[in-house]
């Protein structure tokens, strides 16, 4: 690791070693300036153009104040560090300045003062508050994160206004020092789950990070996996939501994703209107998605379990029109179900790319225009259009992008697996992937909880899974949640809680 350099009192020594660690930076303004009521004082300040207005009420506000005082006042304001016009840092390095000027902020350098100022600004220009884009909700909140880590935090303190919410600040990356956040309530989280998240987070060195998913990537513990052992979200209220169960966000700069952790396969399924609607309809709606999961992921290999080796399961009716739909069709039903999930996939690709309507466009009249001209060519019989048209819609009603590309995936396994062995390649399959999800953890928590291990809980999780239960009986938080603190709603005796 590098010395550090300690800022000193000459300012020509650290103007030098700062003009050597920003030579050829014409984005990095640096001005000398004159402060004190007799101007004798000189100064340097520097700061990235864009990410710092000079008429910003801080900033000028602190110059005003320095230019109005004398000498000796001006360095005694300093070292008492009285400015109280401004919320300055100080810093006692090169390096430590450097990384405040790179985050966004202004730095100010006083001869006869062995200390750099930081001077807090708006920053670098991002996106701002927008809508969330893909995780929309019939009911609840629209606003979803920005690419500033800071608003981020704020907008889960916007929603849980209280001390115990603690934000943890990491840099990560070598080259780039991405601001990482770590947000948590401390009275709720699980004793050593912390420490986890960090002791993973230094366990590796980089470049740069540039997006959450990176994190994600090389945290993970079981990194062959398909499916994510990180949940993600765009969604402030789903963030604050994981928060008040113990769970611990972790949020990087330049990205609009946080992750939610420690997760399981019932947190991917649920949404966040789950809560805000009557649990009828959230009920419904969550097996709806249960059995979107699954068929998205078998549909197309149960298909050719059916027709090329069991069936004698078909009604005699159905049989003929599949026979029939399937006259003049020269490839094997495999290689139909093939070229028809790859023209899908590539159609899903082709829109994500193309950009706003034009994408929306390509993904609708694309997919009826192939579906109809593959069918009237013979290259595919019209029920194979169906099935794979509706696995498709089963892993568009999976709620997280992240986990619905796990079943996107095995649904590749299924077909080959099934095409071989027919449904005894299916059992195959899933006992397969059962042992698999069975052996996963994210930080100490089943991933099937709580198919498995609701006894740890006292089976409190089974009244918020398959169904979700009264909003009146959801009175303790789950698994995730710290011994001794997991009763969430209480009814005093003036109110019914039955």
């Amino acid at each position: 690791m590098a010395k550090e350099t300690a800022v000193t009192k000459n300012l020509a020594e650290n103007i030098a070693r700062m003009e050597q660690l920003f030579a050829d930076c014409d984005d990095i303004k640096k001005k000398e300036l004159k402060l004190g009521k007799d101007g004798d004082v000189p100064c340097y300040l520097t700061f990235i153009e864009v990410a710092v207005d000079m008429g910003n009420s801080a900033l000028l506000e602190l110059l005003k104040y320095l230019r109005s005082i004398p000498r000796d006042e001006l360095l005694r304001a300093l070292e008492e560090n009285a400015l109280a016009t401004s919320d300055a840092t100080y810093f006692m390095t090169i390096e430590e300045a450097a990384d405040g000027l790179l985050a966004g902020e202004s730095i100010l350098f006083v001869e006869g003062f062995a200390k750099a100022i930081k001077i807090p600004d708006d920053g670098y220009p991002n996106m701002g508050v927008s809508e969330a884009e893909s995780e929309k909700v019939v009911r609840g909140s629209n606003e979803g994160f920005t690419d500033s880590v800071k608003q981020n935090a704020a907008l889960i303190r916007k929603r849980i206004r209280s001390p115990q919410v603690k934000v943890k600040q990491k840099k990560i990356g070598v080259r780039s020092k991405t601001n990482v956040f770590l947000v948590y309530m401390d009275d709720l989280i699980r004793p050593g789950l912390l420490e986890e998240i960090e002791r993973r987070l230094d366990g590796f060195e980089i470049d740069g990070v540039l997006d959450s998913g990176v994190l994600e990537q090389l945290s993970e513990e079981k990194w062959y996996s398909p499916f994510p052992q990180f949940q993600t979200t765009e969604r402030p209220d789903r963030a604050a939501m994981s928060i008040l169960e113990g769970r611990v966000v972790l949020m990087s700069d330049n990205s609009p994703e946080a992750l939610l952790l420690p997760t399981d396969y019932n947190s991917f399924i649920r949404t966040s209107d789950d809560y805000y609607n009557r649990w009828e309809i959230a009920t419904f709606e969550r097996l709806i998605r249960y059995m979107a999961s699954f068929f998205a992921m078998t549909l197309p290999g149960l298909y050719l379990a059916v027709t090329n080796f069991h069936t004698q399961i078909l009604p005699t009716t159905l049989l003929l029109s599949f026979a029939e739909a399937r006259k003049g069709v020269p490839f094997p039903a495999v290689v139909e179900v093939l070229i028809m999930e790859l023209s899908f996939e590539l159609l899903r690709e082709a829109g994500v790319r193309l950009p706003g309507a034009m994408g929306n466009t390509i993904g609708i009249v694309g997919g009826l225009i192939i579906g109809q001209a593959a069918v009237e060519a013979n290259l595919v019989s019209p029920i194979v259009v169906i099935v794979i048209a509706f696995t498709a819609l089963c892993s568009f009603a999976i709620p997280n992008e992240e986990f619905a590309t796990a079943f996107r995936l095995l649904k590749f396994f299924f077909i080959g697996i099934c095409a071989w062995l027919g449904f005894f390649g299916m059992l195959v399959g899933l006992m397969f992937v059962l042992i698999h999800l069975s052996q996963l953890k994210s930080f100490g928590i089943p991933y099937l909880m709580p198919f498995v291990g609701a006894d740890l809980n006292d089976y409190e999780d089974q009244r918020d899974f398959l169904w979700r239960f009264p909003m009146r009986r959801l009175r303790k938080r789950p698994i995730y949640t710290r011994q001794g603190e997991r009763v969430k709603l209480r009814f005093y005796r003036n109110q019914k809680g039955e």
